[in-house]
């Protein structure tokens, strides 16, 4: 599979995508997962055969053609194939990557964010790393020292780890700082409120001149989106919790890290409570927005629409990660013209956050050399020459040594230190909900949202309809999904 499309906005354009009877045609396709050969003893990775060995790797080439580059320096026998799989979103292309593994494509490693971590692994697709961790102690400290326990917690499943994680977009708020000071506004304190928020937004909104100027804006999607007032407002929209396990990931490399503390193997997110009263109240609140004028119409798709907005000065405020600074930086904002704030403070400030990185699959026939590349491209020296974060940083590194006064000295934010800190000062902040079968949950959440925001429902119809159909999406689909006792 390969990354959607990088626009100024791809890392994280969620849509919807239907269909989950694909998931079972491409598990067995796939036939039983390979294991892989015992890890060499001591950390010690098995030496490479003499003969060339082919990965092929479902990733953008332009993005990951220099760290193969780095890798082939020491390992001349092995080659790449860089299989580009496009989409407007990740659940697009995780979409299609089942399609061509339900065809009988074969893969070494593919790319999955948090929206098709727990499918890949759900289906037993994805190659599960503790063997090759476990074993690899030594070369792994220094990463996992370096990466916010979170992080990877988000890439577990039901006591494993899938992937190492590369990259993360938590939804702060981005502001246009000239429509900010031409309204009296400067840089909201960390610990703003929703109340302050919606005060700026309404003062933007209300200014009178030729040029209509929306206070805030937000495209229909599960990332990003409204959801970030749920979390903040203190909901979900499925019930969560922690899977036992994973032990061995935090007594060995995050022993001494306070930020661990509590961490189990991964998420669940079980029983559906869409129509809950905060998911309803922050619903709601979105309503209001667009009733008072302050939010224009809300569509789906990506969004390069609100990028338009943004850098023409007529859209104040707008959720979005670290991949906004690249993007506004590539459509040509000149540093200062854009700053960043933790999302505001409402019942609490529980950030949501999504995550990504190569996962290898299990039928791999290269598993031992898609492990050693897989570690290669985690070292700061294989990151630091990934697409991704050079020459414009264009998503949120993981490694935290990574996120600096230098990387972001010639775009922006001047207010970076926020990507890190949401995760730093805020240990509640967790993935977005993304269970097996979130592709059609996001089909329904995104279908149910445009009926409120169009005014055809109210958000209680609407959270009501949703929460019935997610019952029915449980009922058919999520028996057995998770490992429960």
């Amino acid at each position: 599979m390969t990354q959607p499309t990088r626009s100024a906005f791809s890392r994280r354009d969620f849509l919807r995508i239907s269909g989950a009877g694909a998931f079972t045609l491409a598990v067995a396709a796939c036939g039983a997962p390979a294991q892989p050969s015992a890890p060499a003893a001591g950390g010690e990775a098995a030496a490479p055969a003499a003969e060339t060995v082919l990965l092929r790797i479902q990733v953008n080439p332009d993005e990951e053609s220099p760290v193969f580059e780095l890798f082939k320096q020491n390992h001349p026998n092995v080659e790449a194939e860089f299989i580009s799989v496009t989409g407007i979103d990740h659940e697009e292309v995780a979409a299609k990557m089942l399609a061509m593994l339900a065809a009988g494509e074969q893969m070494d490693l593919g790319f999955a964010a948090t929206e098709a971590t727990q499918l890949y692994a759900g289906k037993g697709l994805a190659l599960a790393l503790d063997d090759y961790v476990k074993a690899n102690e030594s070369d792994m400290k220094e990463y996992f020292a370096d990466v916010h326990p979170s992080l990877n917690e988000a890439m577990m499943w039901e006591g494993s780890l899938y992937q190492l994680s590369r990259d993360f977009n938590a939804a702060n708020m981005y502001y246009n700082t000239a429509a900010f000071e031409q309204a009296g506004f400067g840089h909201p304190d960390s610990g703003w409120t929703k109340e302050e928020f919606y005060e700026i937004a309404k003062a933007i909104a209300s200014q009178s001149g030729s040029q209509k100027v929306y206070g805030y804006a937000w495209i229909n999607r599960l990332w990003g989106s409204w959801m970030p007032w749920i979390f903040v407002n203190g909901g979900n929209l499925l019930t969560e919790e922690r899977a036992p396990g994973g032990e061995w990931l935090w007594e060995t490399f995050y022993a001494d890290d306070p930020a661990a503390e509590g961490r189990g193997g991964g998420w669940r997110w079980l029983a559906p409570q869409a129509n809950n009263s905060a998911n309803v109240e922050a619903l709601d609140f979105m309503v209001q927005l667009f009733n008072e004028g302050i939010t224009p119409a809300v569509e789906l798709g990506g969004g390069e629409t609100l990028q338009g907005f943004f850098t023409s000065g007529t859209l104040a405020m707008t959720p979005a990660g670290g991949f906004w600074s690249g993007g506004l930086a590539n459509a040509g904002m000149a540093n200062g013209a854009f700053d960043v704030q933790l999302f505001p403070n409402w019942k609490n400030q529980r950030h949501q956050f999504g995550t990504g990185a190569l996962f290898i699959f299990a039928a791999s026939k290269n598993l031992d050399t898609a492990w050693e590349y897989y570690k290669f491209g985690a070292t700061r020296e294989a990151m630091e020459a990934n697409g991704i974060f050079n020459p414009v940083t264009i998503t949120t590194p993981s490694r935290r040594s990574m996120c600096n006064a230098e990387r972001f000295a010639n775009t922006g934010p001047e207010h970076w230190e926020v990507f890190y800190a949401t995760l730093d000062d805020h240990p509640d902040t967790a993935p977005i909900p993304a269970p097996p079968i979130s592709n059609p949950m996001t089909t329904l959440f995104t279908a149910y949202t445009a009926r409120a925001m169009s005014l055809e429902m109210t958000p209680q119809q609407a959270m009501d309809g949703l929460q019935k159909e997610l019952e029915d999406l449980y009922s058919r689909e999520g028996a057995g999904m998770y490992k429960l006792e």
